[in-house]
């Protein structure tokens, strides 16, 4: 079980997209059960596997250390997303669920986000006496999808068994040109907005008998382009705004059309809350006549820059000689609610293959990788926290 490379293989090969569940959750158990761990597997969600509305899976692992001792948890995903096309112009080499080895690259579905991973933290607990402290897995099934029934899932199933990790270690691949460049201390949040403006049909030669949607969300969005949200913080980007749809399902060229719809994204820093851009936004869509519907996807974060994030970045330079940027940049992920249950920081491959076809680990990473994860470990049971 030391072996990061063989592990990963293995998780390649189970056939895993998104909501994933079956096969691949009973490869990590089978290898997590020799290393002395208690594995608990359930699902949530509306249907049954194997139904159009899949449930799902969702896997915690302990191993318990001694009374009193320090609890550290390793935390990702085993969900996939889909491959898309093999062979032919554009397609993937080989067959994305089949591990293929072509000089030092490991190729496979989920090599890189995040099977490969997941790999190294198995292989990596291999190397942690129990003695050390108590370890635990939080991984799902539904990171890649709607995140609705995984992350959140496991959390309640955590605080209804009173289990509370100390520290949490995620393994979204967080490097960017080569292992340990790059570790994520934060996340911004992010809310997706549907815009919506009702008019009247009518032909355009009779603009008096219609209503047209159409100038009234072009102001809209208009608007919505110019609005400045902030110029950023110490540790967070700028927020961003930006228009991702605009429709009004409007083939004939005669016809004001009856509606128009559009959708905006933001990616927000700790100067907003999900809540304060979504009653902006829709006040500014009222004053359009039009109406906006938020969904909020998660709240931005931090774990200030300390003991977890120092003791990481020296199990990275270790490892690599390589000191790692504390980033908040790039995308949401489980870490944004991970955080409500302790400090939690980012760290894990290369993302440059990450959801593109032919992704592909380097399987020395993969072993550089475990050997950090040791490190990180047998440090934050030794954090005084």
């Amino acid at each position: 079980m030391s072996d990061p490379i063989s592990l990963a293989k293995r998780l390649i090969a189970a056939r895993s997209i998104t909501p994933a569940s079956g096969p691949v959750f009973d490869e990590m158990e089978a290898m997590l059960l020799p290393l002395g761990f208690a594995v608990h597997r359930f699902t949530r969600g509306e249907g049954e596997i194997g139904s159009d509305e899949e449930q799902v899976e969702n896997l915690f692992a302990i191993r318990k250390g001694p009374e009193g001792s320090k609890h550290f948890a390793f935390a990702g995903h085993l969900d996939v997303v889909p491959p898309g096309p093999i062979g032919g112009e554009g397609g993937w080499t080989s067959d994305p669920f089949v591990p293929e080895e072509r000089g030092e690259l490991l190729y496979g579905r989920g090599a890189v986000d995040m099977k490969g991973s997941i790999a190294s933290m198995i292989a990596a607990v291999a190397d942690v006496p129990q003695d050390a402290g108590t370890i635990s897995f939080i991984i799902t099934g539904d990171e890649e999808g709607p995140a609705l029934h995984g992350t959140r899932a496991l959390i309640d199933y955590m605080r209804a068994e009173g289990i509370q990790p100390d520290l949490c270690l995620v393994g979204e691949p967080t490097s960017v040109h080569r292992l340990g460049d790059m570790m994520k201390i934060g996340r911004r949040g992010s809310v997706n907005i549907w815009l919506e403006v009702e008019g009247t049909q009518g032909h355009v030669a009779y603009p008096h008998l219609a209503d047209n949607p159409m100038p009234k969300m072009v102001g809209m969005l208009s608007e919505l382009n110019n609005l400045h949200l902030d110029d950023g913080t110490d540790w967070f980007q700028p927020s961003n705004l930006e228009i991702t749809e605009f429709n009004v399902a409007n083939k004939a060229h005669n016809v004001i059309p009856a509606k128009a719809t559009a959708r905006i994204s933001i990616r927000f820093n700790d100067l907003h809350s999900g809540a304060s851009l979504s009653s902006t936004i829709v006040a500014i869509a009222q004053k359009h006549g039009g109406t906006a519907r938020p969904v909020i996807s998660g709240e931005p974060f931090l774990t200030a820059p300390g003991a977890f994030s120092d003791m990481l970045a020296k199990a990275i330079e270790d490892e690599t000689g390589i000191t790692p940027e504390a980033s908040t940049s790039g995308g949401t992920s489980d870490a944004r609610f991970l955080r409500s249950v302790c400090p939690v920081i980012e760290f894990g491959l290369c993302n440059a293959t990450m959801h593109k076809r032919d992704e592909a680990v380097a399987m020395p990473d993969l072993e550089t990788l475990a050997r950090i994860y040791t490190r990180a470990a047998l440090g934050a049971l030794s954090l005084d926290t």
